[in-house]
């Protein structure tokens, strides 16, 4: 009798799923997590070089993520706080680097034209494993992105790179506000030495209150939108372009639903306004 044992053919893995009664994309889970964790370990190393103290809650902060994810990649891959502090008695009025009270201008105060208060954050994009981190500044006035920064970590040059673009793209001019959450990159000695050097005053939003920063968390919301799937492009520099060209599209092309127009168009309406205004007012006076 002969020993034919045949062959037996491969299962692609939508079949293999149809028989395991699993979705197909389920198949890759395994894969992609390893990835993902080995991704997070890196933003974590970041955070951690500038907070060696911080432990898991303060690192899911400042990376805007999941704490429980948090501390189980630092637990997966044995990661611990390079340093612990012992706390001290607090004194009283002893509020750490920011003043005793830092209010948030945007409640307080309505510009009444640009240049005057300008309101940051960031964000982070997940593309092909990795997180790209996106901190841009907005005049509160046209609703502009005027400066903006991308960096494959998050970390205080991330914010700070983002204000200094602004600054430059203004000609060296800077606001008379600068709002942002309380994040520890806001606070940090070198972004509030450049703010004072400029003098920005700072003002911050309460703690746990993102929508205190609504001007950035609705430009975010949108943006991502608009931006629509980021593994669409096959390498990173491509998607740093479109990132680019997406912030460009929403000051030049994006009816903005409060302004009614672009906040280009806004802006430069005003001035004509305001140059207008202003000739009338010199004529008048001659």
């Amino acid at each position: 009798m002969g020993n034919d044992t045949g062959s037996i053919p491969a299962l692609t893995k939508t079949e293999l799923a149809k028989k395991l009664g699993v979705s197909r994309s389920s198949l890759y889970y395994r894969k992609k997590r390893p990835a993902i964790d080995e991704e997070i370990k890196r933003q974590i190393e970041s955070v951690l070089t500038d907070h060696p103290s911080y432990g898991h809650k303060r690192i899911a902060l400042e990376l805007k993520l999941n704490k429980k994810r948090i501390r189980r990649v630092m637990k997966k891959f044995g990661m611990k706080p390079y340093r612990r502090r012992v706390q001290k008695p607090q004194k009283k009025g002893d509020r750490g680097k920011l003043p005793v009270s830092v209010p948030n201008v945007t409640k307080i105060l309505c510009p009444i034209g640009p240049g005057v208060v300008y309101v940051s954050d960031f964000t982070y994009i997940r593309f092909q494993e990795r997180f790209i981190y996106v901190a841009t500044v907005m005049d509160m006035f046209t609703r502009e992105i005027i400066g903006w920064n991308i960096s494959r970590y998050h970390n205080k040059s991330l914010v700070l790179g983002a204000l200094m673009d602004a600054i430059k793209r203004q000609g060296g001019k800077a606001p008379l506000w600068i709002h942002s959450d309380q994040g520890s990159e806001y606070d940090a000695d070198d972004y509030m030495t450049i703010a004072n050097a400029y003098g920005i005053t700072i003002s911050m939003s309460n703690k746990a209150s993102p929508w205190q920063n609504a001007f950035q968390e609705s430009f975010y919301s949108h943006f991502k939108v608009d931006l629509a799937d980021p593994e669409r492009f096959p390498t990173l520099g491509e998607f740093i372009e479109a990132i680019h060209h997406q912030i460009v599209d929403y000051n030049t092309n994006r009816i903005h639903t409060t302004l009614k127009t672009t906040p280009e168009k806004f802006r430069l309406r005003w001035e004509k306004t305001r140059k207008t205004s202003d000739t009338a007012s010199k004529e008048k006076g001659t």
